[in-house]
C-alpha cells in the first residue's frame, strides 16, 4: 500500500464509506509500480463536488501521483462519486504501465542477452 497518501474534499462531505473505497482503489496501486519507486511513492486524492448542466451535480476525483521523475495527474469526472474513482483508477494503471516501461528495470531482457552470447562464444549475429 502506498504509504504517503492523502485525501482532500472540496465542496463535498466525505463520508467514511467513500474514504475507505478511495483507499482501497487507490492506495493498492502500489503494486503497480516498480520496486524502487514504491516507498517514495506520494499519492493526493481530491474529490471536488460541482453544479453541472440542468442542476445535476458532478463529481470529480483527481489523483496526484509522485513518483521519483515524474508525477502522474488523473481527472475524472462523473454522476456519482464512486464511479469517479473507479474511471481515474483505471487511467492511473495504465499511466504507471507507461511509467514502469519507462523507468524500470529490464532485467528479464538483460538475462536473456547474457545467456544467449554464453551459448554462442560472444557473438549476436
Amino acid at each position: 500500500m502506498i504509504q504517503k497518501f492523502e485525501i482532500t474534499a472540496k465542496k463535498i462531505e466525505l463520508t467514511e464509506e467513500l474514504k475507505k473505497y478511495i483507499t482501497r482503489k487507490i492506495a493498492k496501486l502500489d503494486r503497480y509500480l516498480p520496486r524502487q519507486a514504491r516507498e517514495s511513492a506520494h499519492a493526493e486524492v481530491i474529490m471536488k463536488e460541482a453544479g453541472g448542466s440542468k442542476g445535476k451535480k458532478t463529481y470529480t476525483c483527481e489523483v496526484v501521483l509522485q513518483v521519483p521523475g515524474e508525477t502522474i495527474t488523473v481527472s475524472q469526472a462523473t454522476i456519482n462519486p464512486f464511479a469517479a474513482v473507479d474511471i481515474a483508477e483505471d487511467t492511473l494503471k495504465n499511466r504507471i504501465r507507461k511509467y514502469k516501461n519507462t523507468h524500470g528495470t529490464n532485467r528479464l531482457h538483460k538475462r536473456v542477452l547474457s545467456r544467449m552470447k554464453r551459448r554462442t562464444g560472444g557473438r549476436l549475429d
